[in-house]
Parts: C-alpha cells; sequence; structure tokens
C-alpha cells in the first residue's frame, strides 16, 4: 500500500489530490504550513464576522478552450457562478466568459481537497525531505518525521529550493470589502520593508483616489512573498521529476503559467507521471 504525500494545499495540490483518487493503493495526503486551504487562492474572513471576506489572490477565474470540463463540475456544485459584475479595465475577449466564487476563491480549493479524500493536515511546515531505506522521510518544525513512497512538491519553487535534505538545490450591519493590490513593481520595492509602513503608503494613495471611501473597520496587509510567476522552469511539461526510486516530483503554476488553467495543467501533469509510476 503506497503512501503519497502532497506538499502544498493550493489549487494545484488540491486538483492533483482529486485526480489522484481511486488511482492510489493506498492514503493520500495533503500537507501544508498556513493555517487552511488556498495558497494564492485564499479567502480572509473579517473577525467581525464572517460574512465579510475578500478573495486576497485571484478575483476571478477565466477558462481556456479545452478545460470545460472542470468549470462545467464546479459550476454545477456552485462553486462558481458567472461574474456580471463589470470590471474597469478589463480586456474582453471574444466567446469568454469569466466566473467568480460567491463564497471566496479558497472554496475551489476546497472543493478538490474534499473530493480528493486525502487526510489533510495544515500548520505541517516541512523543513527537511530525505532519502530512508527506499522512501522519503519527511521533517516538520513540529512533530515526529513520516515515511512516504511519493511526494509531490506544489509549493512555490524558492520554498522548494530552501528545503533540506536529499534534494537538489449578508448582514446590513455588514459592510463591504475592499481589495487593494499593488504592482509588481511596488511589491518588489518594498518586499522587506515594515508591514505597517507599507499598509500606511498603500491606504494613504486609496484615500488620495477614493476620498469619500468610509474608514474601514478593520485592515489586513498581505505580502506575498512568492506571488505571481515571471519567469516559469524552462522546457517543463508541469512537472519535473527530482527523483524516480522513491519518486519526487515537483509542480504547480511555476512550472507551467500563473493562472487558473497553468495550475489545473500542472495537476494533471503531475497526476499523469504519478499514476505511470505506481
Amino acid at each position: 500500500m503506497a503512501r503519497v504525500l502532497v506538499l502544498g494545499a493550493g489549487l494545484t495540490g488540491g486538483a492533483c489530490a482529486a485526480l489522484l483518487r481511486g488511482a492510489v493503493r493506498g492514503r493520500v495526503a495533503v500537507w501544508d504550513k498556513a493555517r487552511g486551504a488556498g495558497g494564492r487562492m485564499s479567502t480572509s474572513r473579517s473577525a467581525r464576522g464572517a460574512a465579510c471576506s475578500a478573495d486576497l489572490g485571484a478575483q476571478y477565474v477565466s477558462p481556456r478552450a479545452g478545460r470545460g470540463s472542470f468549470f462545467d463540475e464546479l459550476l454545477s456544485h456552485g462553486i462558481l457562478k458567472p461574474l456580471t459584475a463589470p470590471i474597469e479595465g478589463m480586456v474582453e475577449k471574444e466567446d469568454s466568459c469569466n466566473y467568480m466564487a460567491p463564497q471566496g476563491i479558497s472554496s475551489v480549493v476546497k472543493y478538490y481537497l474534499k473530493q480528493s479524500g486525502a487526510d489533510v493536515f495544515y500548520e505541517y511546515h516541512v523543513t527537511h525531505i530525505s532519502l530512508r531505506d527506499g522512501k522519503w522521510e519527511v521533517s516538520r518544525k513540529m512533530g515526529p518525521p513520516e515515511l512516504f513512497d511519493v511526494v509531490i512538491l506544489t509549493i512555490p519553487v524558492p520554498q522548494i529550493l530552501q528545503l533540506q535534505g536529499d534534494i537538489v538545490n449578508k448582514s446590513p450591519e455588514i459592510g463591504p470589502s475592499v481589495v487593494v493590490h499593488t504592482t509588481v513593481t511596488f511589491g518588489s520595492e518594498h518586499l522587506d520593508s515594515d508591514p505597517a509602513e507599507v499598509q500606511q503608503l498603500i491606504l494613504s494613495h486609496l484615500e488620495s483616489i477614493m476620498p469619500s471611501l468610509p474608514k474601514p473597520a478593520s485592515v489586513k496587509c498581505q505580502k506575498w512573498r512568492y506571488s505571481q510567476v515571471t519567469k516559469s522552469v524552462p522546457n517543463c511539461l508541469g512537472h519535473m521529476i527530482l527523483h524516480t526510486q522513491p519518486l519526487l516530483i515537483c509542480g504547480g503554476d511555476g512550472f507551467t503559467c500563473s493562472n487558473f488553467d497553468g495550475c489545473i495543467d500542472s495537476a494533471m501533469s503531475l497526476a499523469e507521471a504519478v499514476k505511470s509510476h505506481l
């Protein structure tokens, strides 16, 4: 009975785990160092009321030709619905349709994790992956190490490179939520700045362009150290095999492109590679 670990509970990890259901003669586990599912498709909810939420990463998704089955499934289960609200500056493509998640964009990832039947654990911060008697020994900051036959890495590439071991290096009382995204240039320039100072810069600029906006009841400044992929790993079709026996394989949008379809492409590529190995 094989034990398979998917490291990362984002879209690629969740979809890959769901695609592996029934193909693995054993158990699939999903670990993530965060407190919940989503990765860069996370949804933040206000402490004043869970009904007040904001999608911190992807705001909506746009299907690509040939990806209909994935979207049809999500639409039929009410996870996605067509986006009808106008978006300033959005370039409309012919015969295109955009979708949003009524329960927050993280609900897409949660749906796939539920469909996978995998054992999902949060706040599991992996630090080392080492070979032990033909298996992968995976160690984390807290708790004993565990052995797996296959490990699938879907975390951002910079985080993969940091791993140690045998790896080549709606209530009326609740107001609307507002998400302000900065440019990539701004994020790069202030990557290591004091978050409080960066938050004030963003709020000051927001006030200058929207002076009538009421004072927020709460503010969360989210820094994405690993956000949009600007240069994917070359010559990879969605995955990269780091070790064959036992299998250690990595994927994610860093091996395709930084959008919904890129994550799904990598998940499918990972699942097929793992299936052929089992």
